[in-house]
């Protein structure tokens, strides 16, 4: 008893035991190569959320330990992310000039407040939200999201400046009007990056490819200044551990905050809980959503005083990995232990990177992001779902990663609502006895089609096979005792054979066990 309190208190405890020096190796070099995307990235991130560069780092550490210690996915890794920095700058940019110290205060007050909301949701058991969102919803997520991804890559690797785009459909026309500009030495860079990065994969898939394609490009720009040394680094920055930030709770500031802090902390949890969702599927992993929410809350909640901004899922640097062969999510905090070690002593050393040799090792990620296997299957096995899958990655490119989401969950429940308003019927006769066997449920959106079935039975008595009813509401008794009394003023009769117990209590109680038309039969 006391085990399992300490461990659901501590959910670390539950597998930080059953590491080996092998697999704590693994980790560490995972996270280095983690750690080693997430610098740059995280930069540019904050620069868009309208941060400073330096706050990207610090939403790369303490948010990233707790999220991973308090979690229960072995590869979701989390941080800044594109969709969640521009809507926080959406949100907090009209009430302070953004960079300025009011700024920054409103933006770790707005990620205090959404990891609030987040922690409760989890506390209430609200990680049931994942079971909304389909395998076919996520499959077409990821092979959408893998694109999003690589298109707003593919300006740093042509060695493009370009405007970060809400939409994958906007960064292709945006990509296409300038690429004329290109820059050569820039494209051959990222090129051979992604070579390398393949090859180590090919013949040497347990190395850290990434790590040694960004080292060889680095070399490589260091050796060869006339051919690429007009090519564009990753930014220097003056390093320091996260500093401690009391936040101001000013009502009248958490008041106009907070309907931002409940948007932007839904959008958190849905894209992490849709990427855990994804990876857990492809490892075998059985995913705790509840637990993962409230990691989710808390992080943001410990971040927010030490200087992270929102952090949620990150699709790039969870992929990663996993694609790396992460063993636990020690992975994860080995890489906001070396974001904190780079971010002290390292930033000399970070500023050799290419761009251009970053852009070519994300698209490696992405292409290992995509479930080609699941894809196949799925279309051999439901056009339905296939469809659901190919309306997600649609939206996922057309429209807002957020959206997308929501839209591939609506198509996918009104899939399944269609399929069950039809339940599966077979008919058949016996001397005076129509028989209707029923697979399903008997609830508002199939009852109509059920009626419609029964009034077109000529049968004396018309007889259910109940066995297979495991839920029947209101609307469905409300309409057998309105086929029952049809049936009897045409001396007739409806007969339920073999119905479950619940099924009948629901049905007697309608207008009591003496003047229930239905006559049951065991």
């Amino acid at each position: 008893m006391a085990i399992s309190r300490r461990h659901k208190l501590f959910p670390f405890l539950s597998w930080l035991p059953r590491q080996t020096r092998a697999s704590v190796g693994r980790d560490l070099v995972v996270g280095l190569s983690g750690a080693i995307l997430a610098l740059p990235q995280s930069i540019a991130y904050a620069l868009i959320a309208g941060l400073p560069a330096e706050y990207g780092l610090y939403a790369a550490i303490i948010p990233v330990l707790i999220a991973c210690l308090w979690g229960s996915s072995w590869h979701l890794i989390c941080g800044p992310t594109a969709a969640i920095s521009i809507v926080l700058y959406a949100s907090v940019s009209p009430l302070a000039v953004p960079g300025s110290q009011d700024y920054i205060t409103l933006i770790l007050l707005l990620t205090f407040l959404a990891g609030i909301f987040q922690w409760l949701l989890g506390m209430l058991r609200f990680g049931a939200l994942v079971n909304f969102v389909s395998h076919s919803v996520v499959l077409g997520f990821t092979l959408g999201a893998a694109v999003v991804i690589a298109l707003g890559q593919l300006p740093n690797l042509l060695g493009l400046d370009l405007p970060n785009q809400a939409t994958a459909l906007n960064s292709l026309v945006s990509l296409i009007g300038d690429i004329g500009a290109l820059d050569k030495p820039s494209l051959l860079l990222g090129l051979g990056t992604l070579a390398v990065g393949v090859a180590l994969k090919l013949l040497v898939p347990r190395w850290p490819s990434l790590l040694i394609s960004l080292i060889f490009s680095g070399l490589l720009v260091w050796w060869w200044p006339s051919m690429f040394g007009h090519v564009k680094l990753v930014s220097s920055f003056v390093g320091r551990l996260p500093p401690f930030n009391p936040l101001p709770l000013d009502l009248d500031l958490v008041l106009r905050l907070l309907p931002s802090a409940v948007a932007v902390g839904m959008l958190g949890l849905v894209t992490s809980l849709s990427i855990a969702r994804s990876l857990s599927a492809r490892s075998q992993q059985l995913l705790d959503a509840n637990q993962e929410v409230r990691a989710q809350g808390l992080s943001n909640i410990v971040g927010s005083f030490f200087a992270g901004s929102l952090s949620a899922g990150s699709f790039t640097r969870s992929g990663l990995s996993y694609e790396a062969g992460a063993c636990s999510p020690l992975a994860g905090v080995f890489s906001a232990l070396w974001v904190a070690v780079f971010a002290l002593t390292g930033a000399t050393l970070i500023a050799h990177i290419p761009i251009p040799a970053m852009a070519g090792s994300i698209l490696l990620i992405c292409w290992g992001l995509v479930d080609h296997r699941g894809i196949r299957a799925l279309f051999r096995v439901s056009r339905a779902e296939f469809v659901v899958m190919a309306l997600t990655c649609i939206a996922t490119l057309l429209l807002e990663l957020q959206t997308a989401i929501y839209a591939g969950v609506l198509v996918s429940l009104f899939f399944y609502l269609k399929r069950t308003s039809q339940p599966r019927v077979q008919q058949w006769s016996e001397g005076d006895e129509e028989i209707l066997r029923v697979g399903g449920s008997i609830f508002f959106g199939a009852s109509h089609y059920l009626q419609v079935r029964l009034q077109r039975t000529q049968g004396l008595k018309v007889v259910i096979e109940a066995q297979y009813i495991n839920f029947i509401d209101y609307s469905g008794v409300e309409m057998l005792h309105q086929e029952a009394r049809r049936l009897l003023r045409q001396d007739r009769s409806l007969i339920l054979r073999r119905a479950r117990g619940h099924v009948v209590e629901e049905l007697l109680r309608l207008e009591g066990p003496e003047k229930c038309p239905i006559r049951f039969e065991d």
